[in-house]
């Protein structure tokens, strides 16, 4: 007779519990470290450095020499060079200049790298004006403002920019900003023109505007239901800006309505509210020092925008439908995962009570079922036992007997030398299988190892 198999099979099993136990609280514990991103997408715009006069930005314009300009300077404390652009208001400039020695010289936009190297050599300059950027000294000025970028990129306007930097270099306190734009209500004439190009799905190009076609990609990307597109050349200084912002959105109730002047984009429409001053301080905020030196064609400048455009609505602004994802087994099972955990530990903790039960000896050992004592006890039983049947033992029951008495004797040599409790185990079944045989041989049923050692710890 060998030992059962079933209670080292249970101690296995409980081994693996606490394993899976490990690993689940591993995996779950690494899962918290996971970062969350947030994201809408990855934006189709389009990005990227590009060389020097590829996007058409260079102007044809021509300087005179260094030495030529250094003597125009001497002569004249402001230089307005051919193709010239800025300007400003000239009473509060002055003002800011005092009796200050100021000399400027203003340069058109659109200029190599060679000639604003030119420019820069020119001596007994102040102020040095390339295109609208404005700067002097170590000190260069940009604007950080609506009203700012407006002022500049719409009708060329600097004033804010040379008052702040001449105040600096004077040391004077600086004053406060001015937004001097005025805005007007557009003419029936001028609205009607319009209006007519818009209704006819063109967009409108007023005389003297650069735009010659919507970028048809960016503009998808930027307004997939599509928009209205007018452009106007850069305002005079100084004359009221006609609004034709306000003026085509009631017309057009409910369309988008993208407007330039010059270089300035304006929007209006649905959300613009939230969308215009973000979309348009985000633009000028990244790409007004560039636009400020260099004559970029309006369409060049839209598509810029509508690419910003794009940017923000895949920012998640219009509420825009997350992409599809990709299921993640582990995102779905990360929840459950403490409960399995809890289910392995449980059921471990339960094997091992058992074992330990086992393992207990006769303490632990349950009456009526004395093959589940521990072996000492079960070996006291069993002597006990066998001492009392060999007296009533003969001939035909002698042979079992001894060899039972063998058995017990082996079980009892194995204990005193420490052997494992299994291999004693062993022995005791084989001892018990044969002590059966001597009582069922004899005749006496209660002699049977079970009833015998269950009538003793009854």
């Amino acid at each position: 007779m060998t030992a059962p198999r079933l209670p080292r099979r249970v101690d296995h099993l409980r081994w693996v519990f606490l394993g899976l136990a490990v690993v689940v609280l591993v995996v779950f514990l690494l899962a918290q470290q996971q970062s969350i991103e947030v994201s809408y997408g990855q934006s189709p715009s389009a990005s990227g450095r590009v060389a020097e006069g590829s996007a058409d930005e260079l102007s044809d314009a021509t300087l005179p020499s260094v030495e030529e300009m250094t003597a125009q300077v001497a002569a004249d404390p402001v230089v307005r060079l051919p193709g010239a652009v800025a300007r400003w208001n000239e009473d509060r400039v002055r003002a800011a200049i005092g009796d200050t020695d100021t000399r400027i010289l203003v340069a058109p936009p659109g200029l190599t790298e060679e000639q604003r190297k030119q420019v820069r050599e020119v001596e007994d300059v102040t102020i040095r004006i390339i295109g609208t950027e404005v700067s002097g000294g170590l000190y260069g000025v940009t604007a950080d403002r609506i009203a700012g970028w407006r002022a500049q990129f719409a009708t060329h306007d600097v004033t804010d920019l040379l008052v702040t930097l001449i105040t600096t270099l004077n040391k004077d306190p600086r004053p406060e900003d001015r937004d001097e734009l005025v805005w007007r209500e557009p003419t029936g004439a001028e609205l009607d023109a319009v209006v007519a190009d818009l209704r006819a799905d063109r967009p409108h190009v007023a005389e003297g505007a650069t735009l010659t076609r919507i970028p048809t990609d960016a503009a998808r990307n930027a307004f997939p239901d599509g928009a209205r597109y007018a452009a106007f050349p850069a305002q005079p200084y100084g004359e009221p800006l006609p609004a034709y912002g306000a003026a085509l959105t009631e017309v057009f109730p409910g369309d988008p309505i993208v407007v330039m002047y010059g270089n300035w984009i304006e929007y209006h429409g649905p959300d613009a509210e939230e969308f215009a001053e973000l979309a348009g301080a985000s633009f000028y905020a990244q790409l007004g020092s560039r636009l400020s030196r260099y004559d970029y064609p309006q369409v060049n400048v839209l598509g810029a925008y509508l690419d910003q455009v794009t940017d923000i609505r895949y920012a998640g602004l219009f509420e825009r439908p997350l992409p599809y994802q990709p299921f993640d087994p582990l995102r779905v099972a990360l929840p459950a995962l403490p409960w399995v955990f809890a289910v392995c530990v449980a059921a471990f903790m339960l094997l091992s009570v058992r074992s330990l039960r086992r393992s207990a000896g006769g303490l632990l050992a349950r009456p009526g079922d004395p093959q589940r004592g521990g072996v000492r006890a079960r070996l006291a039983g069993l002597t006990a036992l066998a001492v009392e049947v060999s007296l009533l033992t003969d001939a035909r029951s002698n042979p079992a007997l001894t060899r039972g008495v063998v058995r017990l004797q082996a079980a009892r040599d194995a204990l005193d030398e420490g052997l494992p409790d299994r291999h004693v185990s062993g022995l005791l079944d084989e001892a018990t299988s044969e002590l059966d045989d001597t009582a069922r041989t004899v005749g006496i049923t209660s002699y049977q190892p079970d009833l015998y050692l269950r009538g003793r710890l009854s």
